[in-house]
């Protein structure tokens, strides 16, 4: 079954550039398009796609708010799509608020084919795509910049005592790699902590983690 892609952007050669680049691949049907928010908002409804390639500026209603209502509790589709945030900067000024609206990750509308047809499967298949490397600049940019949005720490009480260090690695950007060797255990073990956590804490994704770690206070911009 392909993978059913919706293209939210104002610039119509970006539109048809990202269609042209998607439509060649048989695992990918791009099934529409929208020029602004609102228009993805509707067009997300009627098609139900399963990603959807938001740029984060557009008129009369940026991606940011358009994320936010497709993935609020009143949109009206039956499938909630994932969504991944196109930016024309490294580190975009909206970022950070559009991963706490719901979305998936981010990608540069300058990428490599190889590169947007990657972001789209690993979408798709459920994953966020922000590499730790991008995690921490997102952390040092926007985390001790920006007015937290404390959140009842109480939920963390589920997690165990390893589950809650994983998280506060995971939260200061680190990889299951990285994490499986700050606590000598295998990154399989990482790998089945961070599943828990995010069934336990009823988060999407690993990049919803790191800003839960952030508001919760578990991790601090300065740890």
């Amino acid at each position: 079954m392909s993978i059913r892609i919706l293209i939210a952007d104002d610039q119509a050669m970006i539109r048809a550039g990202f269609t042209a680049l998607l439509d060649i691949h048989e695992d990918i049907q791009v099934v529409g398009q929208a020029s602004t928010g609102a228009e993805a908002i509707t067009a997300s409804a009627r098609l139900s796609p399963d990603v959807i390639l938001m740029d984060v500026r557009m008129p009369e209603m940026d991606g940011i708010e358009a994320t936010r209502r497709i993935l609020g509790p009143s949109y009206p589709a039956a499938s909630v799509p994932r969504i991944l945030m196109l930016t024309t900067f490294d580190i975009d000024d909206y970022v950070y608020d559009a991963l706490a609206a719901g979305a998936s990750g981010f990608l540069l509308k300058d990428a490599l084919p190889e590169e947007l047809v990657h972001a789209v499967r690993v979408i798709a298949g459920g994953d966020a795509l922000l590499s730790p490397s991008v995690t921490r600049r997102v952390i040092e940019q926007f985390a001790g910049n920006r007015p937290r949005n404390i959140r009842d720490s109480t939920a963390l009480a589920a997690l165990t005592e390893r589950e809650r260090e994983v998280l506060v690695l995971i939260g200061r950007g680190r990889s299951n790699t990285e994490i499986a060797t700050d606590l000598f255990i295998s990154e399989q073990t990482v790998k089945t902590h961070v599943g828990k956590i995010l069934a336990k804490l009823n988060l999407r994704d690993r990049v919803h983690a790191v800003i839960l770690a952030y508001d919760t206070g578990l991790v601090s911009p300065s740890a």
